[in-house]
């Protein structure tokens, strides 16, 4: 429901009548939902505001804070509670637990849950109806990840033998409708950027209550076998309306399981790892000693897995995909037991040395690391280990590193200030023939901002316009006669002036790299009847990828096993590969899944269904 952004079409504020009216539906939606918790969630003094969306939804917020609710149809039958009310108030909702963090993968990613990925409870399946609003959670995480109602109820479901879809979610973590928020945040560390982990912190303290306590969590018993695994993935696959796996895909799909249970084992490793000796050095590691194993790490990941296009990265990301990874095997790495305390801290004590640049996100409250400065003493006296990292990532047992090489793909959209931003750029210090990321631009109008003082004292998430900020943003866009605004919501204000810059976009395959101008134009796939009752599938626009027509022909002749053909686009630059047949589904997963195509730069057209 959230995974494009939509913008609204009117915020107002709640009127009294109408605060009473929500508080009324919600306790009579939710039978937890007792006047004190309501309270915690809608505190009765603050302000609440109403966002209202094309599509008729509805989201109910604290003003200039978090949303907290959402009404699917705008009537008041199927609101929902938000992730950010259910980190306040987790007893709102019954909640299913997952087998493990992995999953969340796919929770993450838009799948709905499917029975295969619940972990059961020993005393057995809880009793549900169909349609009842339920919460999903990680094992060793008490912060909800996703929010959706049940397919089925619990005994129709016992009856299928838990298979099938369990729950349709509606809302997850980092969806549109959690980066709506005015400062989007996390409950606690165990929430990454693309998976949710349980919560160190109570993982530490429950050891240090009783180590002997095993985590039902990772319990043989517990754990996601290889075919309910599969059926997690062709759940992810379905949801985004792409057709059955082939067999060969399903053998893809075992790679998949067997990476993801190593890496759950590597990351269970303090729980599931029982060598005493092992622990007693863990014990004993002193604060300058974690300091020292964190700057090996450092060292090791800028040297053999951070690479020049990686950056910029988020801190969160560096740290899990790639510092992590780097740590001796068998050693838990911790970075509250340095003397930095803190990721920020030690990154920005990094950044002190000149080893590595770094910002704030002041936004996300997070630090971004935007460069590596390879002259660095430090950096350059220091000599990697040649052992072969073991990396998040898919497996590459079967595809030759050239192979893989040649199908990663990467895509980013950058912007090139134009003659309306420019005096923004040049007011900040910083430079007008460059492209910049989304969030690098908004940065840049955030920093004229401050330094300007334009936030309005009485509203601090309104930002006032003066002569340069509102011309840059409105100048020859309003309508001759038409009175210019005066001032901007804070988040209108980011996405109004990368509008306002010239569109670029960047795709990188294996070694080539191609920066274009303009928008990335998706790859279009259109079936369409000849000759009868013939079908015929016509894929075009594949050269923005860095594809070859002739070779991308070829792997389709066997994949699909029909015949196709090459041709030029009449009066445009550019080929087109024609494949006999109806197969406009099996060409877009193949996309996806052998070039890493995103899905929303692939446009289906079935003009045999009209």
């Amino acid at each position: 429901m959230f995974k494009k952004a939509v913008d609204a079409k009117s915020h107002q504020r709640l009127s009294g009548a109408d605060r009473k009216k929500l508080r009324r539906t919600i306790r009579d939606r939710f039978s937890n939902a007792s006047d004190a918790l309501l309270d915690l969630i809608l505190p009765p003094k603050a302000e609440l505001s109403v966002s209202k969306y094309p599509n008729r939804v509805l989201v109910y917020g604290l003003e200039g804070e978090c949303p907290m609710f959402f009404d699917v149809d705008g009537r008041g039958r199927d609101i929902f509670p938000t992730v950010y009310a259910l980190w306040r108030v987790p007893e709102l909702l019954p909640a299913f637990v997952l087998k493990g963090g992995d999953v969340s993968r796919f929770m993450l990613g838009g799948a709905d849950l499917m029975f295969p990925g619940i972990r059961i409870p020993t005393e057995g399946l809880p009793s549900f109806s169909s349609g009842e609003p339920w919460a999903v959670k990680v094992p060793g995480n008490p912060a909800a990840i996703a929010v959706g109602t049940t397919t089925m109820s619990s005994t129709e479901a016992l009856k299928a033998g838990l298979r099938g879809k369990a729950l349709k979610i509606c809302h997850y973590y980092r969806d549109t409708l959690w980066e709506s928020a005015e400062n989007c945040h996390v409950p606690n560390a165990g929430f990454l950027e693309d998976v949710v982990f349980e919560d160190p912190a109570l993982f530490l303290s429950g050891r240090a209550s009783d180590s002997s306590e095993v985590d039902p969590s990772v319990d043989p018993g517990n754990m996601i076998s290889n075919e309910d695994m599969r059926e997690v993935i062709d759940a992810d696959t379905t949801s985004s309306g792409v057709g059955q796996p082939s067999t060969t895909q399903n053998d893809g799909a075992d790679e998949i399981t067997v990476q993801l249970t190593n890496d759950l084992s590597e990351l269970k490793v303090a729980e599931t790892y029982v060598d005493e000796s092992n622990i007693e050095g863990q014990h004993s590691l002193c604060v300058e000693e974690v300091d020292a194993l964190l700057d090996e790490c450092l060292l090791q990941a800028l040297h053999t897995t951070i690479k020049e296009k990686d950056l910029p990265i988020p801190g969160s990301t560096f740290w899990s995909s790639h510092v992590l990874p780097c740590r001796p095997p068998g050693i838990t790495l911790d970075i509250k037991k340095s003397s930095h305390k803190k990721l920020s801290k030690w990154l920005q004590a990094k950044a002190s040395s000149g080893l590595i640049s770094v910002k704030e996100d002041k936004h996300k409250k997070e630090v971004i690391l935007f460069s590596v400065n390879r002259n660095h003493p430090d950096y350059m006296s220091y000599k990697p280990e040649k052992k072969k990292v073991d990396k998040t990532g898919p497996s590459t047992n079967n595809v030759s590193s050239e192979e893989w090489v040649q199908k990663s793909l990467e895509v980013s959209e950058i912007y090139k200030p134009s003659v309306h931003v420019n005096p923004i750029f040049a007011s900040v210090g910083a430079e007008t023939s460059r492209l910049y990321t989304a969030s690098e631009a908004s940065e840049i109008v955030f920093q004229y901002v401050e330094k300007e003082n334009l936030v309005k004292p009485s509203n601090k998430s309104t930002v006032t316009l003066d002569a340069t900020l509102c011309d840059a943003l409105f100048k020859g866009a309003i309508k001759k006669g038409s009175t210019y605004p005066t001032e901007i919501h804070k988040k209108d204000l980011g996405q109004t002036f990368i509008g306002r810059m010239q569109a670029h976009h960047c795709v990188t395959r294996g070694n080539d790299t191609v920066v274009r101008k303009g928008a990335l134009k998706p790859i279009q796939i259109m079936t369409e009847r000849r000759q009868g009752n013939k079908k015929v599938t016509k894929l075009s626009g594949m050269e923005s990828f860095l594809l070859d027509a002739e070779t991308l022909a070829s792997e389709l002749q066997k994949k699909c096993a029909s015949s196709t053909t090459v041709a030029e686009l009449p009066g445009k630059k550019g080929e087109e590969v024609l494949v006999q047949g109806g197969v406009i589904d099996d060409l877009a997963r193949y996309l996806v899944e052998q070039y890493g195509v995103p899905k929303r730069y692939i446009e289906v057209l079935d003009k045999t269904k009209r």
